[in-house]
């Protein structure tokens, strides 16, 4: 989008109330364009009076455009060390070291000297949020209280995020995933967006009470579901539960009331979410602006019920009864099902969410996901106000593809899924990386995403893309759920598959940005629930020579290519060998 559209931020003028400004006269990048359109596009068409007790706007925010951070590279001569493709750390050091360009500094004591609440400092990349090379969530933001007394730390603590942002612009997973891109990683260019966190203090945290993605494309429907009928991931707190692909409650819009389909009401409390994110409004205890978690803390559900944030969120667990019942009653474990607000018209939060989607949909004329963050007033829900964060896109296959349920059967087939993503065929995968199942151990997950990043690089600088076999949840910030990969890590994969143990069983997490950018990347995901009759034909695997093993991994290079399928339209996927 062209930048001239966004007022100059003009800092003799700025009173702090100004919605949207920019500094620098260069792009903006894909994050904020998507703010901006769902600014002019989107919420200029919402009916509020069909929500009466919502507020519905895009969070106040200025963005630093690409020019100042040319500027900055330049300035400080940057550019050598750069090509250098120094460690992360090495590099943010360097970064943090460095001048911000004249003006830049004044601008920013302008801004927060007006600006006194908590700042989510977020990258906007060129090619971030675009739909052909979907950088979700490869980039740094880091979130500051902005509450020190004194206006000249605040000011430095503020350039400090802005440049562990720009930093990040050349880390290794980002320069890893525009590799897989056939992307030069010299022709991405960072825009930063300064924006106020929606949230509210309580003690010494800060955070909205519900945050959420929705996607209007459903890849795993159920019951009465279709995939047009969309899905939405709810959590408390900050959104970072969702996104890095943690504990969530996802749900059919279109059924709001209709139970998720776990076999017991103990599944249900072991999926659902026990801590959740805030802003560390406190003292710290470690200064370390190279972590881009600094001010980020977790904290249990207890202290969420002491500061009243509970209240339109959990259901309460009767022992007597063995049921669960919405709101906080008695004693009883707190299940954050999102039952008070989905069930009953007290906070109907589900249709004007349904009506966001609507319209981001016919805006962008096509699938959507869409971010967002929700403050509820504590004692009667209502008032709320919804901040829209996000917009993007969702890719999209037309091609014509049929899976029959007999061929899951195949004794061909290495993997069979009833359960799938994506839509389309490949015959040019001869490389398999799968975990051991006799090797795996949960508690050992971290070694096995280390292991993956090895043999993903080495195949990417071989150009061959490959199959990746594991157990859990890829791409998750909690280890005991799954293997805790960066995409980084695994971006050169056509195709990945998730097998379930007996102790390992999550729900994909539809909301998180893994899940965004295996859609935009076009890989192909099956999952292997045997008790849904998938199956990966672990003995075959086991009986072809390795190219190369390690503790937890086998890579396999077969001589002739697999055939992959998968069927969208059907939900299934095999993949066969000759």
């Amino acid at each position: 989008m062209d930048a001239s559209c966004i007022p100059p931020f003009e800092r003799q003028f700025f009173e702090g109330r100004e919605d949207f400004t920019r500094i620098g006269a260069g792009a903006v990048g894909g994050k904020a364009s998507g703010l901006w359109l769902i600014r002019e596009k989107i919420l200029s068409r919402l009916d509020l009076a069909a929500h009466p007790g919502f507020e519905v706007n895009v969070p106040r925010l200025c963005v630093i455009c690409t020019d100042v951070f040319e500027a900055f590279l330049s300035h400080n001569d940057l550019w050598p060390l750069i090509r250098e493709n120094p460690p992360d750390e090495d590099l943010a050091r360097a970064f943090l070291r460095a001048e911000l360009p004249p003006g830049l500094a004044g601008d920013l004591r302008a801004l927060i000297s007006k600006v006194h609440t908590p700042l989510a400092v977020r990258s906007s990349s060129l090619l971030e949020d675009a739909l052909e090379h979907p950088f979700a969530g490869v980039y740094c933001t880091k979130m500051i209280p902005n509450n020190q007394f004194d206006i000249d730390i605040r000011a430095r603590k503020l350039g400090e995020a802005v440049k562990l942002v720009w930093a990040s612009t050349f880390f290794a997973e980002a320069r890893s995933i525009m590799q897989a891109a056939r992307v030069e990683w010299e022709r991405e260019r960072m825009a930063v967006i300064l924006q106020e966190i929606v949230g509210e203090k309580r003690s010494e945290r800060f955070y909205p009470t519900i945050s959420g993605v929705g996607r209007s494309f459903n890849a795993y429907p159920t019951g009465h579901a279709v995939p047009e009928d969309g899905v939405v991931s709810l959590a408390l707190g900050l959104g970072k539960t969702i996104v890095d692909g943690g504990r969530c409650y996802s749900y059919c819009p279109a059924y709001p009331r209709t139970p998720l389909p776990y076999k017991s009401l103990g599944d249900l409390m072991d999926a659902t979410q026990n801590r959740f994110f805030a802003v560390h409004m406190g003292p710290l205890s470690d200064y370390d602006p190279l972590k881009e978690t600094e001010y980020l803390r977790e904290h249990s559900l207890d202290t969420a019920e002491s500061d009243e944030t509970l209240r339109f969120l959990a259901s309460s667990y009767d022992s007597d009864s063995d049921r669960l019942y919405p709101g906080l009653f008695g004693a009883g474990p707190r299940v954050v099902n999102f039952s008070p607000v989905l069930t009953t018209n007290q906070v109907p939060l589900n249709d004007l969410i349904r009506d966001l989607m609507r319209l981001s949909r016919e805006a962008l004329a096509a699938d959507v996901e869409i971010e967002f963050a929700l403050n509820l007033d504590p004692k009667q829900g209502l008032p709320a106000r919804l901040g829209f964060l996000q917009v993007r896109p969702m890719a999209a296959s037309t091609e014509e593809v049929a899976v029959d349920a007999e061929e899951l059967a195949h004794p061909a087939a290495v993997v069979a899924s009833p359960k799938v993503l994506g839509n389309g065929t490949r015959h040019d995968i001869q490389d398999i990386i799968y975990v051991k199942p006799k090797s795996f151990d949960p508690a050992r997950t971290v070694e096995v995403a280390t292991e993956i990043g090895r043999l993903n690089q080495a195949l990417l600088d071989e150009k061959r893309p490959y199959l990746l076999i594991g157990f859990g949840r890829f791409g998750t910030a909690d280890p005991w759920l799954g293997i805790p990969t960066a995409w980084g890590q695994l971006s050169g994969a056509a195709a990945i598959v998730e097998a379930t143990l007996h102790n390992m069983r999550p729900e994909l997490s539809q909301g998180s940005h893994f899940f965004h950018n295996l859609v935009g990347f076009g890989v192909y995901y099956l999952a292997v629930e045997p008790q849904s009759g998938g199956r990966v034909d672990f003995d075959w695997l086991d009986s072809q020579p390795a190219a190369a093993e390690t503790a937890f991994l086998r890579h396999l290079r077969l001589p002739r290519p697999l055939e992959l399928r998968v069927d969208r339209r059907r939900g299934r996927g095999v993949i066969r060998h000759d």
